[in-house]
């Protein structure tokens, strides 16, 4: 047990009992437990394999490479259509938890044993993302930008392509391209400061 993640559940206004229950048992499991973005994560051979997380909504176990696992019981959700890899199982009370154990355990043990046989999570390539039209066309008439946009990692692509597509107006869609076009002149990512 990591004190640092004692002190992250003393302090848990919410899921507190829901986030302590989930706790006990990953730790069955002999897994590293560490708080890894203000939050327990549980490790295997030094790679991420579960976090625990609450929102407002609900608290839940997020598997790395949860869209590895079989999902025998349909439980695991994709956060969006932009994440490619992690899943999530969603809780909103204790009671579920307890019920819910020897699944739990069941998806845990699935995970442990992706990582043991090294298996990845395939990702899609930045270059199969649709490109929204706004962006295109200003890659398209400043080459130095097309240049420093091909220069940055592919997360940082990633990034500012999503960002740029989220609009449902093409309006707002050109202003958001408008107002990051130094920024990526300057070669920095979307949250860079």
């Amino acid at each position: 047990m990591n004190p640092k993640v004692d002190e992250f559940l003393g302090k848990a206004k919410k899921w507190q009992e829901e986030f302590g229950k989930l706790r006990m048992i990953i730790l069955d499991y002999r897994l590293t437990e560490e708080l890894k973005w203000g939050f327990p994560c549980y490790t295997f051979q030094n790679r991420n394999l579960v976090l625990i997380h609450g929102f407002k909504e609900y608290c839940a176990l997020l598997f790395f490479k949860g869209a590895l696992l079989k999902d025998s019981h349909g439980i695991l959700i994709r956060q969006t259509e932009n994440v490619q890899a992690s899943r999530q199982i969603r809780f909103t009370s204790f009671q579920e938890i307890v019920e819910m154990e020897p699944t739990l355990k069941a998806y845990l043990r699935e995970a442990i044993e992706v990582e043991k046989a090294g298996l990845k999570v395939e990702m899609k390539k930045t270059s199969e993302y649709y490109i929204p039209e706004e962006f295109q066309t200003k890659l398209d008439e400043i080459p130095a930008l097309k240049i420093a946009f091909n220069a940055l990692t592919p997360g940082r692509q990633r990034a500012y392509i999503f960002y740029f597509s989220q609009p449902k107006q093409s309006k707002t869609r050109e202003s958001r391209v408008e107002k990051y076009i130094k920024q990526i002149l300057n070669g920095k990512g979307l949250n860079d400061q």
